[in-house]
């Protein structure tokens, strides 16, 4: 593709003559010739770092914040960018071109990979063919396969680095707002902007965002939804249009009373825990949404599995105890975990947990006083340390 092409839809400029592009990557060791290279500042890494190493592997172009190497050559065309994270997003979905006509996102600190799974397999339950990832290029890649609705997870990392960039949105979900990511974000406040900025600046005008309205940000994210134009569907206990009555637990899930678009309804699922039927209320609402079938997709959630690892039965102990597993890794996802699991146990709950090395500290005393209040037995032990001691 010509380079004038892939400016198009973005402020980007050189005075170098046409030149045809063949491919654009942020990791230098994957330019090959005739590429564009974006030089991305990192957690880890700076980008700028490896302009040079690029260019010797056969970049034709260089997109950064920082063209001081333009002079020392001439015949890159370098694009200096105010936003590399954003206009490389832009410059990807210019390239790639084809996406699945039906995007939909979640984000949230927990849930997202239970409600992405949760509405591809009801997608696919009625026929249209569904998929859940992506980036730019697998964007293109699954329109070729005849993808046409696509579901996906945007973390607070890759909405604020432009990662999803480019993408046309026609509904996105939100979960809840709990300690998670300081490391990077620092503050709650940033914390949440990054993950507001799914709605106010990727979700399309007209969309349709979906928000617990049970969780602490709702009045915030709506007000920032209606002033952003989006339409707003309010799910959880007091949702208006997605209501929780009242849940019930069963020996094989849960049966939820609900008021579901105007109607009382009552359906049964084959998960654990309210947490659990919150992710599938927030799936029902991005389904109804993203199908305009409400009353159809309501027939197929009640036949949905658990995804790998949430809250996953895995096995059982010599006296029949289950064995359940879970990716919990925040205090609020393990108080979640091990209140949903309370009502299953008949005698101790035993809970093995440990927080990983070089992240978020301060959730460490957090999380050992929640194992401590509501388990019965505690194993604490290495969840990949990193650099740190793990005997300290």
């Amino acid at each position: 593709m010509k380079l004038s092409q892939l400016l198009l839809k973005t402020k980007l400029v050189t005075s170098l003559p046409d030149m045809e592009i063949t491919g654009l990557t942020s990791d230098s060791r994957k330019v090959q010739k005739g590429f564009l290279f974006a030089a991305l500042s990192g957690v880890s890494f700076d980008g700028r770092q490896f302009i040079e190493s690029a260019i010797q592997n056969g970049a034709s172009a260089i997109l950064s914040d920082d063209i001081s190497l333009a002079e020392k050559f001439p015949d890159i065309a370098f694009l200096k960018s105010e936003n590399p994270h954003r206009d490389f997003a832009l410059l990807a979905a210019a390239f790639y071109q084809k996406q699945p006509s039906h995007i939909a996102a979640v984000t949230g600190t927990n849930g997202k990979t239970s409600i992405a799974d949760f509405t591809r397999q009801v997608l696919n339950m009625m026929n249209k063919k569904a998929a859940r990832i992506t980036l730019h290029q697998d964007l293109a890649e699954l329109k070729d396969e005849g993808i046409d609705y696509l579901v996906m997870e945007t973390s607070s990392h890759g909405l604020c680095q432009y990662r999803v960039g480019g993408i046309e949105f026609e509904v996105a979900g939100f979960t809840n707002l709990t300690r998670d990511h300081l490391d990077y974000h620092k503050t709650m406040e940033n914390y949440f902007n990054a993950k507001k900025m799914l709605f106010t600046t990727f979700l399309k005008k007209g969309g349709s965002a979906v928000l617990n309205a049970d969780c602490d940000v709702f009045m915030p994210l709506k007000e920032a939804c209606l002033e952003s134009g989006k339409k707003v569907v309010a799910y959880g206990r007091k949702g208006d249009v997605i209501r929780l009555i009242e849940s019930q637990a069963l020996a094989h899930g849960q049966k939820l009373k609900l008021e579901y678009y105007d109607k009382k309804i009552d359906l049964e699922i084959p998960l654990a825990g309210e947490f659990q039927a919150m992710n599938v209320l927030c799936a029902l609402g991005m389904l109804a949404e993203l199908t305009h079938e409400p009353f159809e997709v309501i027939k197929y959630i009640s036949k949905i599995h658990g995804a790998k690892g949430r809250l996953e039965l895995v096995g059982q102990t010599s006296k029949g105890a289950a064995i359940y597993i879970d990716y919990a890794h925040t205090p609020d996802a393990l108080e979640n975990v091990i209140k949903a699991l309370r009502p299953h146990c008949e005698n101790k709950l035993c809970v093995l947990f440990g927080c990983g090395g070089d992240r978020d500290k301060g959730k460490r005393p957090q999380m050992g006083k929640i194992a401590n209040d509501l388990a019965d037995v505690i194993y604490v032990t290495d969840d990949n340390p990193r650099s740190e001691e793990p005997e300290v």
